[in-house]
């Protein structure tokens, strides 16, 4: 199963077409942390993160894990947890995943730089939720029925294609 994203504003897959927002200085194949790009490529679809104390647990074939207040992903090129998730303390600093605004309220990850890890390459490419459609940091954003919606229709095996 493909996911596609089309003209750099739709997800395709199947006879599905969802309107996205993407990163602010479009695609680009040779990322890097913060240039504001979304990744190009093929890539496996990882695991679901959303706010039980916001949404019921999302139907979908994907691992799915609750959202924590203290939950967080680094985007530190210099520390070993590089794009990864963390527990957000003093030592560990990152993106924050319990936020307060909607964005993360429910999320799937983007298997980009996550195995083999390269720091500097980007970090924390997620599908995440929007209400505006805004440029995004590097994720593709979507509204939030249309991602309750995908998560139906994709599966563990599923890559998108981002080019």
């Amino acid at each position: 199963m493909l996911l596609k994203l089309k003209n750099k504003e739709y997800l395709i897959i199947d006879e599905f077409k969802f309107k996205c927002s993407i990163g602010k200085n479009g695609l680009k194949s040779k990322k890097k942390e913060g240039d504001k790009c979304t990744p190009k490529g093929n890539f496996r679809i990882g695991k679901v993160y959303y706010r039980a104390d916001r949404l019921n647990k999302p139907e979908t074939n994907l691992n799915t894990k609750i959202i924590t207040k203290n939950m967080g992903w680094c985007d530190d090129p210099f520390n070993k947890n590089y794009n990864k998730e963390i527990i957000l303390n003093k030592k560990n600093k990152g993106e924050k995943l319990f936020r307060k605004d909607y964005a993360y309220d429910i999320l799937i990850t983007i298997e980009y730089n996550t195995k083999n890890i390269r720091a500097f390459k980007g970090s924390a490419i997620f599908i995440h939720l929007t209400k505006n459609y805004k440029p995004t940091l590097g994720c593709i954003a979507l509204k939030k029925n249309d991602l309750l919606v995908l998560l139906k229709i994709i599966k563990p095996n599923t890559k998108i294609k981002i080019n």
